[in-house]
Protein backbone atom coordinates (compact mmCIF):
# COMPACT_ATOMS: atom_id res chain seq x y z
CA UNK A 1 0.00 0.00 0.00
CA UNK A 2 2.40 2.74 -1.21
CA UNK A 3 -0.58 5.69 -1.55
CA UNK A 4 -0.72 5.27 -5.29
CA UNK A 5 -2.08 2.85 -7.18
CA UNK A 6 -0.71 -0.18 -5.77
CA UNK A 7 -3.25 0.35 -2.83
CA UNK A 8 -6.31 0.68 -4.26
CA UNK A 9 -7.45 -3.04 -5.99
CA UNK A 10 -6.15 -4.70 -2.91
CA UNK A 11 -8.80 -2.19 -0.79
CA UNK A 12 -11.84 -2.67 -3.70
CA UNK A 13 -11.00 -6.65 -3.46
CA UNK A 14 -11.32 -6.63 0.25
CA UNK A 15 -14.56 -4.67 0.40
CA UNK A 16 -16.00 -7.06 -2.33
CA UNK A 17 -15.17 -10.27 -0.13
CA UNK A 18 -16.18 -8.53 3.24
CA UNK A 19 -19.90 -7.23 1.20
CA UNK A 20 -20.40 -11.14 0.10
CA UNK A 21 -19.56 -12.43 3.39
CA UNK A 22 -16.47 -13.74 4.01
CA UNK A 23 -14.03 -13.01 6.30
CA UNK A 24 -10.87 -11.05 4.96
CA UNK A 25 -7.01 -10.77 6.90
CA UNK A 26 -5.03 -7.72 4.82
CA UNK A 27 -1.17 -7.85 5.21
CA UNK A 28 0.77 -4.93 3.79
CA UNK A 29 3.97 -5.65 2.54
CA UNK A 30 5.28 -2.69 1.74
CA UNK A 31 7.33 -1.62 5.27
CA UNK A 32 7.77 -5.18 5.72
CA UNK A 33 11.32 -4.50 6.43
CA UNK A 34 10.96 -2.23 8.72
CA UNK A 35 10.71 -1.88 12.42
CA UNK A 36 7.05 0.20 12.39
CA UNK A 37 5.04 1.16 9.42
CA UNK A 38 3.69 4.60 10.84
CA UNK A 39 4.98 6.74 7.59
CA UNK A 40 7.16 9.23 9.06
CA UNK A 41 8.22 8.04 12.26
CA UNK A 42 11.68 7.20 13.35
CA UNK A 43 10.92 3.63 13.40
CA UNK A 44 9.64 3.89 9.88
CA UNK A 45 12.97 4.18 8.77
CA UNK A 46 14.97 1.90 10.62
CA UNK A 47 15.06 -2.18 9.77
CA UNK A 48 12.91 -4.48 12.10
CA UNK A 49 15.30 -6.35 14.45
CA UNK A 50 15.49 -9.75 12.49
CA UNK A 51 17.81 -11.36 10.48
CA UNK A 52 15.76 -11.80 7.47
CA UNK A 53 13.93 -8.34 6.88
CA UNK A 54 17.33 -6.90 7.64
CA UNK A 55 18.57 -8.46 4.72
CA UNK A 56 15.33 -7.16 2.72
CA UNK A 57 17.03 -3.57 4.25
CA UNK A 58 20.01 -3.99 2.50
CA UNK A 59 18.52 -5.26 -0.86
CA UNK A 60 16.22 -2.19 -0.62
CA UNK A 61 19.00 -0.08 -0.46
CA UNK A 62 21.27 -1.36 -2.61
CA UNK A 63 18.41 -0.86 -4.83
CA UNK A 64 19.38 2.98 -4.98
CA UNK A 65 22.20 1.92 -6.90
CA UNK A 66 19.93 0.86 -9.67
CA UNK A 67 18.28 3.85 -10.59
CA UNK A 68 20.52 5.13 -13.35
CA UNK A 69 20.55 3.45 -16.91
CA UNK A 70 23.76 1.36 -17.35
CA UNK A 71 25.45 -1.36 -16.94
CA UNK A 72 25.39 -1.70 -13.08
CA UNK A 73 21.37 -1.98 -13.75
CA UNK A 74 20.99 -3.70 -15.86
CA UNK A 75 23.19 -6.34 -14.69
CA UNK A 76 22.60 -6.15 -11.08
CA UNK A 77 19.26 -5.35 -10.85
CA UNK A 78 17.92 -9.08 -11.36
CA UNK A 79 20.31 -10.43 -8.25
CA UNK A 80 18.81 -7.71 -6.22
CA UNK A 81 14.95 -8.77 -7.12
CA UNK A 82 15.53 -12.16 -6.73
CA UNK A 83 17.00 -11.72 -3.03
CA UNK A 84 13.73 -9.54 -2.26
CA UNK A 85 11.72 -12.32 -3.90
CA UNK A 86 13.25 -15.58 -1.85
CA UNK A 87 13.43 -13.24 1.20
CA UNK A 88 9.58 -12.32 1.38
CA UNK A 89 8.77 -15.16 0.88
CA UNK A 90 10.24 -17.25 3.28
CA UNK A 91 9.19 -14.08 5.66
CA UNK A 92 5.76 -14.26 4.58
CA UNK A 93 5.45 -17.83 4.59
CA UNK A 94 6.88 -18.22 8.33
CA UNK A 95 4.64 -16.02 9.60
CA UNK A 96 1.50 -16.46 7.91
CA UNK A 97 -0.74 -19.63 9.01
CA UNK A 98 -1.67 -20.39 5.04
CA UNK A 99 -3.27 -23.58 6.36
CA UNK A 100 -6.05 -21.31 8.08
CA UNK A 101 -7.60 -19.79 4.86
CA UNK A 102 -9.30 -21.00 2.07
CA UNK A 103 -7.94 -18.41 -0.33
CA UNK A 104 -4.20 -16.62 -0.62
CA UNK A 105 -4.86 -13.84 -2.87
CA UNK A 106 -1.09 -11.97 -3.61
CA UNK A 107 -1.28 -8.42 -5.30
CA UNK A 108 2.47 -7.81 -5.99
CA UNK A 109 4.67 -9.85 -7.98
CA UNK A 110 7.75 -9.10 -5.34
CA UNK A 111 5.39 -10.92 -2.80
CA UNK A 112 4.10 -13.45 -5.40
CA UNK A 113 6.59 -16.18 -3.88
CA UNK A 114 4.50 -16.81 -0.86
CA UNK A 115 2.05 -18.94 -3.93
CA UNK A 116 4.70 -21.30 -3.99
CA UNK A 117 4.62 -22.31 -0.48
CA UNK A 118 2.72 -25.69 -0.01
CA UNK A 119 -0.99 -25.07 1.54
CA UNK A 120 -4.38 -26.51 1.77
CA UNK A 121 -5.54 -22.76 0.83
CA UNK A 122 -6.37 -22.57 -2.99
CA UNK A 123 -3.80 -19.59 -4.59
CA UNK A 124 -4.82 -16.40 -6.94
CA UNK A 125 -2.08 -14.37 -8.18
CA UNK A 126 -4.06 -10.78 -9.19
CA UNK A 127 -0.71 -9.72 -10.95
CA UNK A 128 -0.31 -5.90 -12.36
CA UNK A 129 1.45 -6.91 -15.54
CA UNK A 130 4.22 -9.34 -17.15
CA UNK A 131 7.15 -8.18 -14.46
CA UNK A 132 9.73 -9.78 -16.70
CA UNK A 133 9.47 -7.96 -19.34
CA UNK A 134 8.94 -4.87 -17.53
CA UNK A 135 12.09 -5.03 -15.98
CA UNK A 136 13.43 -5.39 -19.07
CA UNK A 137 12.03 -2.29 -21.08
CA UNK A 138 13.25 -0.39 -18.26
CA UNK A 139 16.68 -1.59 -18.65
CA UNK A 140 16.95 -3.56 -15.41
CA UNK A 141 18.00 -7.35 -17.33
CA UNK A 142 20.13 -8.29 -19.25
CA UNK A 143 19.34 -10.58 -22.05
CA UNK A 144 20.28 -13.54 -20.09
CA UNK A 145 18.84 -12.82 -17.13
CA UNK A 146 15.35 -11.50 -18.64
CA UNK A 147 15.28 -15.22 -20.14
CA UNK A 148 16.00 -16.55 -16.93
CA UNK A 149 13.18 -14.53 -15.07
CA UNK A 150 10.70 -15.25 -17.66
CA UNK A 151 10.86 -19.22 -17.00
CA UNK A 152 10.38 -18.15 -12.99
CA UNK A 153 7.76 -16.10 -13.50
CA UNK A 154 5.64 -18.63 -16.81
CA UNK A 155 5.99 -21.25 -13.75
CA UNK A 156 4.60 -19.28 -11.37
CA UNK A 157 1.40 -18.51 -13.61
CA UNK A 158 1.01 -22.00 -14.29
CA UNK A 159 1.34 -23.06 -10.75
CA UNK A 160 -1.18 -20.89 -8.72
CA UNK A 161 -4.77 -22.06 -8.87
CA UNK A 162 -6.11 -18.62 -10.41
CA UNK A 163 -4.42 -16.19 -12.52
CA UNK A 164 -5.48 -12.45 -13.01
CA UNK A 165 -3.72 -9.38 -14.41
CA UNK A 166 -4.92 -5.59 -13.83
CA UNK A 167 -6.32 -5.15 -17.06
CA UNK A 168 -7.40 -7.79 -19.70
CA UNK A 169 -5.07 -6.65 -22.48
CA UNK A 170 -2.30 -7.92 -20.13
CA UNK A 171 -4.11 -11.64 -19.75
CA UNK A 172 -3.51 -11.75 -23.87
CA UNK A 173 -0.31 -10.41 -24.07
CA UNK A 174 1.01 -13.07 -21.02
CA UNK A 175 -0.80 -15.82 -23.23
CA UNK A 176 0.88 -14.75 -26.34
CA UNK A 177 4.63 -13.71 -25.25
CA UNK A 178 4.97 -16.35 -22.46
CA UNK A 179 2.77 -18.68 -24.12
CA UNK A 180 0.31 -19.41 -21.28
CA UNK A 181 -2.20 -22.02 -21.39
CA UNK A 182 -4.58 -20.07 -19.89
CA UNK A 183 -6.11 -22.95 -17.67
CA UNK A 184 -5.80 -20.79 -14.66
CA UNK A 185 -7.29 -17.60 -15.74
CA UNK A 186 -10.05 -15.92 -13.96
CA UNK A 187 -9.73 -12.16 -14.98
CA UNK A 188 -10.42 -9.60 -12.47
CA UNK A 189 -10.20 -6.01 -14.65
CA UNK A 190 -9.28 -2.90 -12.68
CA UNK A 191 -12.71 -1.15 -11.77
CA UNK A 192 -13.66 2.16 -9.95
CA UNK A 193 -16.07 3.98 -8.34
CA UNK A 194 -17.95 6.87 -10.39
CA UNK A 195 -17.74 10.19 -8.57
CA UNK A 196 -21.23 11.78 -7.57
CA UNK A 197 -19.53 15.53 -8.49
CA UNK A 198 -18.20 15.08 -12.58
CA UNK A 199 -15.90 17.11 -14.09
CA UNK A 200 -17.45 19.82 -15.95
CA UNK A 201 -16.69 21.83 -19.25
CA UNK A 202 -14.43 25.26 -19.02
CA UNK A 203 -11.94 26.86 -21.76
CA UNK A 204 -9.35 27.15 -21.51
CA UNK A 205 -9.58 22.91 -21.55
CA UNK A 206 -7.40 21.68 -18.34
CA UNK A 207 -5.07 18.96 -18.19
CA UNK A 208 -4.40 16.81 -15.71
CA UNK A 209 -1.78 14.11 -15.20
CA UNK A 210 -2.53 12.27 -11.29
CA UNK A 211 0.06 9.47 -10.40
CA UNK A 212 3.48 7.68 -9.58
CA UNK A 213 6.18 9.55 -11.34
CA UNK A 214 9.46 7.15 -10.78
CA UNK A 215 9.06 4.61 -13.76
CA UNK A 216 10.54 4.87 -17.08
CA UNK A 217 6.92 3.62 -18.55
CA UNK A 218 5.61 6.53 -17.46
CA UNK A 219 7.64 8.53 -20.00
CA UNK A 220 8.48 11.88 -18.44
CA UNK A 221 10.11 13.60 -20.96
CA UNK A 222 7.34 13.36 -22.87
CA UNK A 223 4.98 14.36 -20.57
CA UNK A 224 7.99 17.28 -20.20
CA UNK A 225 7.35 18.48 -24.01
CA UNK A 226 3.62 17.95 -23.75
CA UNK A 227 3.81 20.70 -21.23
CA UNK A 228 5.91 22.85 -23.18
CA UNK A 229 3.27 22.40 -26.23
CA UNK A 230 0.46 23.09 -23.70
CA UNK A 231 0.67 25.43 -21.22
CA UNK A 232 -2.65 24.03 -19.07
CA UNK A 233 -1.07 20.66 -17.64
CA UNK A 234 -0.86 20.21 -14.30
CA UNK A 235 0.87 17.40 -12.69
CA UNK A 236 -0.05 15.79 -8.97
CA UNK A 237 1.68 12.72 -7.39
CA UNK A 238 5.38 11.49 -6.24
CA UNK A 239 8.01 11.40 -6.51
CA UNK A 240 8.95 14.44 -7.18
CA UNK A 241 10.07 15.14 -10.86
CA UNK A 242 13.30 16.27 -11.69
CA UNK A 243 13.29 20.43 -11.91
CA UNK A 244 14.91 20.26 -15.62
CA UNK A 245 11.59 18.92 -17.13
CA UNK A 246 9.94 21.31 -15.98
CA UNK A 247 6.93 20.32 -15.31
CA UNK A 248 4.21 22.32 -13.57
CA UNK A 249 3.78 19.72 -10.40
CA UNK A 250 1.78 20.41 -7.86
CA UNK A 251 2.82 17.57 -5.24
CA UNK A 252 0.23 14.80 -4.21
CA UNK A 253 -3.49 15.48 -4.48
CA UNK A 254 -6.26 12.81 -3.47
CA UNK A 255 -8.58 11.91 -6.49
CA UNK A 256 -11.30 14.30 -6.17
CA UNK A 257 -9.14 17.13 -7.82
CA UNK A 258 -9.74 15.90 -11.15
CA UNK A 259 -13.39 17.56 -10.88
CA UNK A 260 -11.36 20.91 -11.74
CA UNK A 261 -10.18 19.38 -15.31
CA UNK A 262 -11.42 18.66 -18.14
CA UNK A 263 -9.13 15.85 -19.90
CA UNK A 264 -7.13 13.15 -17.86
CA UNK A 265 -3.73 12.57 -19.90
CA UNK A 266 -2.05 9.37 -20.01
CA UNK A 267 2.09 9.10 -21.30
CA UNK A 268 3.66 6.13 -21.70
CA UNK A 269 6.75 4.31 -23.25
CA UNK A 270 6.12 2.16 -26.92
CA UNK A 271 7.79 -1.25 -25.83
CA UNK A 272 5.86 -3.51 -26.72
CA UNK A 273 4.17 -3.96 -23.24
CA UNK A 274 2.94 -0.35 -22.54
CA UNK A 275 1.47 -0.83 -26.68
CA UNK A 276 -0.78 -3.47 -25.13
CA UNK A 277 -0.55 -2.35 -21.26
CA UNK A 278 -2.97 -0.62 -19.03
CA UNK A 279 -3.01 2.88 -16.66
CA UNK A 280 -4.96 2.57 -13.64
CA UNK A 281 -4.99 6.13 -13.46
CA UNK A 282 -7.19 5.80 -16.79
CA UNK A 283 -10.02 4.62 -14.40
CA UNK A 284 -9.61 7.51 -11.71
CA UNK A 285 -9.98 9.88 -14.99
CA UNK A 286 -13.28 8.52 -16.14
CA UNK A 287 -14.37 7.57 -12.79
CA UNK A 288 -14.81 11.61 -13.18
CA UNK A 289 -16.64 12.14 -16.52
CA UNK A 290 -12.50 13.13 -17.93
CA UNK A 291 -11.88 12.21 -21.51
CA UNK A 292 -8.53 10.68 -21.65
CA UNK A 293 -5.62 11.96 -24.01
CA UNK A 294 -4.11 8.53 -24.83
CA UNK A 295 -0.90 8.27 -27.07
CA UNK A 296 -1.85 6.69 -30.20
CA UNK A 297 0.48 3.84 -30.10
CA UNK A 298 -1.26 2.25 -26.82
CA UNK A 299 -3.55 -0.53 -28.52
CA UNK A 300 -6.76 -1.68 -27.16
CA UNK A 301 -8.51 2.43 -26.35
CA UNK A 302 -11.95 0.49 -27.85
CA UNK A 303 -11.84 -0.97 -24.62
CA UNK A 304 -12.93 2.18 -22.36
CA UNK A 305 -15.14 4.71 -24.47
CA UNK A 306 -13.83 8.11 -23.83
CA UNK A 307 -10.24 7.49 -24.62
CA UNK A 308 -8.77 10.02 -27.26
CA UNK A 309 -5.72 9.34 -28.94
CA UNK A 310 -3.11 12.05 -30.02
CA UNK A 311 0.20 11.94 -31.12
CA UNK A 312 2.96 14.81 -29.90
CA UNK A 313 2.69 16.24 -33.60
CA UNK A 314 -1.03 17.00 -33.20
CA UNK A 315 -1.56 17.09 -29.20
CA UNK A 316 -2.61 20.70 -29.10
CA UNK A 317 -5.47 20.23 -32.00
CA UNK A 318 -6.93 17.13 -30.58
CA UNK A 319 -7.22 19.38 -27.52
CA UNK A 320 -8.89 21.96 -29.42
CA UNK A 321 -11.11 19.96 -31.43
CA UNK A 322 -13.03 19.53 -28.50
CA UNK A 323 -12.96 23.08 -27.51
CA UNK A 324 -16.92 23.64 -27.55
CA UNK A 325 -18.81 22.40 -24.94
CA UNK A 326 -21.19 20.28 -26.75
CA UNK A 327 -18.55 18.49 -28.07
CA UNK A 328 -16.80 17.92 -24.61
CA UNK A 329 -19.66 17.29 -23.29
CA UNK A 330 -20.46 14.00 -25.41
CA UNK A 331 -17.11 12.31 -25.35
CA UNK A 332 -17.29 13.43 -21.29
CA UNK A 333 -20.52 11.46 -21.01
CA UNK A 334 -18.85 8.27 -23.17
CA UNK A 335 -16.28 8.16 -20.18
CA UNK A 336 -18.32 8.23 -17.27
CA UNK A 337 -20.86 5.84 -19.27
CA UNK A 338 -17.51 3.51 -19.52
CA UNK A 339 -16.92 4.25 -15.62
CA UNK A 340 -20.29 3.06 -14.32
CA UNK A 341 -19.68 -0.41 -16.50
CA UNK A 342 -16.58 -0.50 -15.00
CA UNK A 343 -18.15 -0.53 -11.12
CA UNK A 344 -15.74 -2.86 -8.87
CA UNK A 345 -18.69 -4.93 -7.93
CA UNK A 346 -18.85 -5.77 -12.22
CA UNK A 347 -15.55 -6.44 -12.36
CA UNK A 348 -14.67 -8.18 -9.21
CA UNK A 349 -17.17 -10.81 -9.81
CA UNK A 350 -15.63 -13.55 -11.00
CA UNK A 351 -14.11 -13.65 -7.88
CA UNK A 352 -17.28 -13.86 -6.23
CA UNK A 353 -17.98 -17.29 -8.58
CA UNK A 354 -14.63 -18.80 -7.71
CA UNK A 355 -15.91 -18.36 -3.98
CA UNK A 356 -19.17 -19.17 -5.17
CA UNK A 357 -18.54 -22.99 -3.82
CA UNK A 358 -17.51 -22.11 -0.18
CA UNK A 359 -19.56 -20.84 2.30
CA UNK A 360 -20.06 -17.06 3.49
CA UNK A 361 -17.64 -16.70 6.68
CA UNK A 362 -14.55 -18.62 4.99
CA UNK A 363 -11.40 -16.37 4.96
CA UNK A 364 -8.94 -14.69 2.44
Amino acid sequence: MDGYANGVKPAAVERFLRENGHDVEVVNTYYLSRASDARGSLANKLPRPDIRRIAVYAVEAAGFLTRRRGFVRRHLSYHLHMADYRLRRKILSSSLPLDDFDLVICEHPQDAGLLTTKTSARTFYDCPDPYADELYDEGKLSERQHRKFRRIETDLFETVDALSFSWESYARYASSHYGLSGRNFVQLNWGCTPAAQRARFSAPPRVVYIGSLSSQYINLPLLSRLSELYPHIDVYGGPPPDPELQLNYLGWAPPTILEQYQFGLITCTKDELRRDGFSAKHLDYIAYGLPVLVPAWRRHMDLLRGSIPYDESDFVQVIESFSTEAEWQRVSDEAYAQANALKWEKTLRPLGDLLRAQPPGTRS
